[in-house]
């Protein structure tokens, strides 16, 4: 298959992948949501650190250059299998001995049991880590969608049985520990590949050269990321945590979709053309434009709508994570196009300069955290905002240093489609006044829907590029372009 053909089928699969697995588990989530208290979601929240410093451990740099290098062979795959094996038992005996630790910080006694079975699904994670990244490889993203999806039912089915059983926190504990299970068993069977009892201290040691800068950058990136919640959670109740996650885990449900979609096709993408940086640009912007081209006005239609969103989908008791939404809403509009500048930057072997922006848009995290702790949870949550510019800016500036592509450039080429998003949100905002006395359903129903119909016409009227790009590309009429021009 030529690496068009790959990209095109890579991008419907891994979007077939994403949102099917994720529509899953919002199904889940919403039970839930329905079945438990917030306070419980809250200690999953608390605990969010550690499964995400496990999963950049064990799914950072070698990984990442599995992907990336060329003509690897069967020791370079089983040395980087042993090497996640052992880090996610080291981890796992680490995090067992702290969670008491943990615990008391928090003043929860109940987190230390909750950490000690949650973070089992490291060492799960651990014996499939290696056969995801050769599927990814080999842009084998079919395979990975028949994977996940029917992992993501029977851990959902496990996890409602036992809220429905009165097992509180501890069914998204199991549903977590199950679909885990089931992923790494299929991964097995399906990609057909088993490390041989080879360890190549070589192969280790070039891998790492690459891969321990990708590591730490994800570390801090996952440790930051969290930092939020470790903040709520220490000077606010367990509750406060919940609305706040519920909020978070809202807002990513479209834009961590859409950017982990395309970021995971375009990695190996780019990394096959990363040495034309022409091509390289072409190929970015496209991307870049088709989704800011649905992520905004996801975004815009959602802050509008999110009331009744909420009450329908979570009860009434969900309701103060609404405000926490809606600003998160705001700073995920320039969240795809971090994912694809860190891309680019990477493919072209910029790995050092990746940890110091990591690094550095890190202290500014800090820096804002402790200015917006003054204004209580909202402030934390409009520095957010502020934070999602300015790191925009930051990695544009690299990017253009590499490929000639600048935050100025890529501003031009957003801001029309972010500025269409609000033709139609205007119609959805009066909508949803005209229907404020109607019932949820029909106040979501009735406001999406107008708003998607004028922003599809208004598209196709004008002709709209990455309204055209899109339909092409899901019609199989057109490939992504990557070939010389």
């Amino acid at each position: 298959m030529s690496l068009r053909k790959q990209a095109t089928a890579g991008i419907f699969w891994t979007f077939a992948q994403q949102f099917g697995q994720q529509i899953v588990l919002f199904v889940v989530s919403t039970i839930l949501a329905r079945l438990l208290l917030p306070e419980e979601f809250g200690y999953i929240g608390m605990i969010a650190i550690f499964v995400s410093v496990g999963n950049a451990l064990l799914k950072g740099g070698l990984t990442q250059s599995l992907i990336r290098s060329k003509n690897l062979e069967e020791d370079d795959y089983a040395t980087v299998f042993y090497y996640n094996l052992a880090a996610s038992i080291l981890i796992y005996i680490v995090i067992y001995f702290i969670a008491p630790y943990v615990s008391g910080f928090y003043g929860y006694p109940i987190l230390t049991p909750i950490i000690r079975w949650y973070c089992l699904s490291f060492i799960l994670f651990a014996f499939s880590v290696v056969q995801e990244a050769k599927l990814t490889k080999e842009m084998n993203f079919k395979i990975q969608t028949l994977i996940s999806i029917p992992s993501v039912i029977i851990g959902g089915i496990v996890g409602i049985v036992m809220a429905y059983s009165g097992y509180g926190v501890w069914s998204i504990v199991w549903n977590q520990l199950i679909t885990a299970l089931v992923r790494s068993i299929q991964l097995w069977i399906y990609s057909k590949w088993s490390p041989g009892l080879i360890f190549n201290f070589a192969k280790f040691k070039e891998h790492l050269t690459f891969g321990y800068k990708i590591t730490l950058s994800s570390l801090l990136e996952n440790i930051f990321s969290n930092l939020y919640v470790i903040i709520i959670g220490k000077y606010f109740s367990a509750g406060q945590v919940g609305f706040y996650t519920r909020a978070d885990s809202m807002k990513n449900l479209p834009v961590n979709n859409i950017t982990l979609a395309l970021t995971k096709v375009t990695y190996p993408l780019f990394a096959e053309i990363q040495h034309d940086n022409e091509r390289l640009k072409r190929v970015y912007k496209q991307l870049m434009k088709m989704s800011i081209y649905v992520v905004a006005p996801i975004m815009i239609f959602l802050i509008i709508l999110a009331e009744p969103v909420f009450r329908f989908l979570f009860t009434e008791k969900w309701l103060p994570a609404v405000p926490y939404f809606q600003i998160l809403c705001v700073s995920g509009i320039l969240f795809p196009i971090q994912g694809y500048n860190a891309n680019v930057l990477l493919v072209k072997g910029k790995s050092n300069t990746f940890l110091k922006l990591t690094a550095f848009n890190k202290f500014l995290l800090v820096i804002g955290i402790i200015i917006g702790l003054q204004f209580g949870i909202m402030g934390l949550l409009y520095t957010q905002v502020i934070l999602s510019i300015i790191t925009f800016f930051i990695y544009a500036y690299h990017t253009d240093k590499v490929i000639g592509y600048s935050a100025m450039q890529q501003l031009v080429d957003i801001l029309p489609l972010i500025l269409l998003s609000f033709v139609p949100g205007l119609l959805v905002y009066f909508m949803n006044i005209y229907l404020e006395n109607q019932s949820d359903l029909l106040r979501i129903m009735g406001g999406a829907g107008v708003g998607v119909v004028l922003y599809v016409g208004i598209s196709y009227i004008f002709k709209i590029e990455s309204f055209n790009d899109i339909l092409e590309i899901v019609f199989k009429k057109k490939k992504i372009s990557i070939t010389k021009k």
